[in-house]
């Protein structure tokens, strides 16, 4: 029975954290530690794609768009346009995750490479949440965005270059304490999109990440029955996370400076813990 509950703790977790600027995966390690939970690969696999079913839904009006397009040959318009542009951002976490996946391995077996990872969050956090446009004078050169009108009003889309630059930024999370969605949408505000935009893109560009990690991480086994409760619970907490993240916690850049906060917060403890043991 207690490893019920810390299941459904986890997946609580999981819904939550998935979603915000502060590694789901780092707070899954974290806390299965705390919890005494063996954290299996299965386990994890499972209740990350209780969330990534939460980007499904709500953003299956954008994907059907898009595999509407594809499948119409409608090549240049907006949607098949976006599609490009995910499959572009997800080839440096792929190519990256398979080089460096033994160095990933080895980084979930430390406190202390966690907490390490929770303050790399903490200080990407913070860059992103500066004067973007001074940001991006410095670092890049001048360049015009893609600019659409789909993509659920927001009319600002990456182009090519700027998609590849956030999937290496997404590349950085095959370590735990990083945050793919706090690194996606520094790099999406960097490349000069708008909160919302880059907020959009880089959920949308969760899919293929979630989803191939999942997949070859698992091979052909079956998740167990007793994970689909967790899993679930994942769903419905993501779901609502989604929601709240664009209605009232992300909404400008600056709002960043508080999940860096907390992540320098949790940083630090996790150092602590790991020092007393």
């Amino acid at each position: 029975m207690e490893e019920f509950w810390a299941s459904i703790i986890l997946a609580i977790i999981q819904g939550i954290t998935e979603w915000l600027p502060v590694s789901s995966h780092g707070h899954l390690v974290f806390f299965s530690e705390l919890l005494g939970f063996p954290n299996t690969l299965q386990f994890d696999v499972a209740i990350h794609f209780g969330t990534l079913m939460a980007v499904f839904v709500y953003f299956g009006r954008d994907i059907c768009n898009i595999v509407e397009a594809v499948f119409k040959g409608n090549w240049k318009s907006e949607n098949a346009i976006l599609g490009w542009m995910i499959i572009i951002g997800s080839i440096p976490a792929a190519i990256l995750g398979l080089a460096f996946r033994k160095y990933f391995e080895l980084s979930l077996q430390s406190l202390w490479t966690l907490g390490i990872e929770f303050a790399i969050t903490a200080v990407i956090l913070l860059i992103a949440s500066l004067d973007v446009n001074r940001l991006h004078q410095l670092i890049t050169t001048k360049s015009k965005n893609q600019r659409f009108s789909g993509f659920k009003g927001i009319k600002e889309m990456p182009n090519w270059k700027n998609a590849l630059f956030i999937g290496l930024a997404q590349a950085l999370a095959i370590f735990p304490g990083i945050s793919r969605s706090g690194s996606t949408v520094a790099a999406g505000l960097i490349s000069k999109l708008k909160m919302k935009s880059a907020l959009r893109y880089s959920f949308l560009l969760a899919i293929p990440a979630v989803f191939g990690a999942g997949i070859f991480e698992l091979g052909g086994s079956a998740l167990p029955s007793s994970y689909l409760l967790p899993t679930f619970v994942a769903f419905v907490v993501g779901l609502l996370t989604i929601h709240l993240i664009f209605k009232y916690l992300l909404t400008t850049a600056k709002s960043l400076r508080w999940f860096a906060l907390y992540a320098i917060i949790l940083a630090i403890i996790v150092l602590i813990y790991a020092f007393f043991n």
